[in-house]
């Protein structure tokens, strides 16, 4: 292998971790949005544990975050999809800081 051959090797692999690290954590944000959303629709245990699972599975629908949006503002009603970004942005701050000290 040349030189070349390892550093195009190295960047590959540091893209397919970064892509990993970046799916854990939007994962981790959702399930964290779903549990708050849980605990706004009074679940608790593991009817909110089901209930952030959904959130989750609903991040598939479609590419992007807006399905996760409408599910949460849908099943809560009273919040905006604006109120709904928001907390998914501050989760996944959290989510991150979660991974990096597992790490």
């Amino acid at each position: 292998m040349t030189t070349f051959d390892d550093r195009e090797s190295a960047f590959e692999n540091k893209f397919a971790h970064d892509e990993e690290m970046s799916f854990k954590a939007q994962a981790r944000a959702n399930k964290l949005l779903g549990l708050w959303a849980a605990e706004k629709m009074g679940k608790t245990g593991d009817a909110a544990n089901a209930y952030a699972v959904e959130v989750v599975k609903s991040d598939f629908e479609e590419a992007g975050h807006e399905d996760v949006v409408r599910k949460v503002v849908g099943d809560l009603g009273n919040v905006t999809a604006d109120e709904i970004r928001a907390k998914m942005a501050e989760f996944l701050i959290q989510a991150k800081g979660q991974i990096i000290d597992e790490v």
